[in-house]
């Protein structure tokens, strides 16, 4: 016999939260899936990548969005350096996703409640921009403790929103 499984209303609640993703040239299907299927988990509001040859089609990103791409609003730009002035000037605290010498622990960073974020990701090899970062208000870092100094752009997202909604929803 099958168990049954219960859900609590709380863990499965529907939720949008004011975060916007900007993704920094991230161009691999399997992470723009994830990337999909990660925002609509989250109630991420909007996903930005950013780059001259973002193929977002394609079957391989489909296969791993699971038809979260129909769901999650999302806009392919070649140029991010525009698009983040709007969003400061919307009220926006830009957030970059990247272990800088000045960046925070992503657990220590306290986030505005009444201030929307955009979280800026860079692609696995490269990271974030020099630009970007220029213009981001804080780098934050997830805390690693094996050799390896950087993780899937897909998984670091999960594990950042995670931090970022639950500190959202502890009002």
């Amino acid at each position: 016999m099958a168990q049954q499984l219960h859900h609590t209303s709380d863990a499965f609640q529907k939720r949008a939260h004011p975060i916007v993703l900007i993704c920094d040239h991230i161009g691999s299907p399997a992470n723009i899936g994830s990337l999909f299927r990660i925002a609509d988990s989250f109630g991420v509001s909007h996903i930005y990548f950013i780059g001259e040859h973002i193929a977002i089609e394609s079957k391989r990103m489909e296969r791993t969005a699971r038809a979260t791409h129909k769901i999650v609003s999302y806009d392919v730009l070649p140029d991010a350096t525009s698009l983040v002035s709007e969003l400061k000037d919307k009220g926006y605290a830009v957030v970059a996703l990247e272990i800088t010498d000045t960046s925070t622990p992503i657990h220590n960073y306290k986030i505005n409640q009444d201030q929307p974020i955009a979280l800026i990701l860079g692609e696995e090899n490269t990271g974030v921009s020099q630009q970007l970062l220029a213009q981001a208000d804080t780098s934050v870092h997830i805390n690693m403790y094996g050799n390896n100094s950087s993780m899937n752009v897909a998984m670091a997202t999960g594990i950042a929103l995670y931090e970022l909604t639950t500190q959202l929803n502890h009002v």
